[in-house]
């Protein structure tokens, strides 16, 4: 009888080993779905249409970009560029929507990677990469928070984007 007690321990071993290695970037915390983006409501929020048709917000995981404003006051220095950005590299386009472990954000935004079909494999790198992007590390949502980091001190360094543009050096 030993036996069957030992292939359990060895089957609930090779179990949990096999969800650690699913889970090891955190990535795994819901499916990736691939969905159409609708609309930019800035540099770091876009509006998907999921598979039913419904209309979800989308706050890209890791990184900031400065806020352009909605009511008519000024935007912060290199908003609408950051903005103008995103939209060009995914309004309209079939992205794949990675959820980090924190699903949503507590304004019921969505908290996901974004990864455009036929484009970038990442859109926050590319945003960070440019300049139009701060990191920006929330737990438990920091996966790829040091990749991040690093992108953006390159694109400091360089003076790209924001980085000249705002006299944030």
């Amino acid at each position: 009888m030993i036996l069957p007690a030992a292939l359990v321990v060895l089957l609930v071993l090779a179990a949990a080993l096999l969800a650690l290695r699913a889970g090891q970037d955190g990535e795994g915390a819901g499916a990736s779905q691939t969905v159409r983006v609708s609309y930019v409501v800035d540099g770091d929020t876009v509006i998907v249409d999921d598979e039913e048709g419904e209309r979800v917000h989308v706050r890209l995981i890791g990184i900031d970009t400065p806020e352009i404003s909605h009511s008519g006051g000024p935007s912060e220095c290199f908003g609408i560029r950051a903005a103008r950005l995103t939209r060009s590299l995914a309004l309209g386009r079939q992205v794949v929507l990675v959820p980090g472990r924190e699903r949503h954000d507590r304004y019921g935004r969505l908290l996901a990677y974004v990864q455009i079909v036929g484009g970038p494999d990442d859109l926050e790198a590319t945003l960070l990469e440019r300049g139009a992007a701060r990191t920006l590390a929330i737990a438990p949502n920091t996966d790829r928070a040091a990749r991040y980091a690093e992108l953006e001190r390159a694109a400091r360094r360089a003076g790209r984007g924001l980085w000249s543009a705002c006299g944030a050096r």
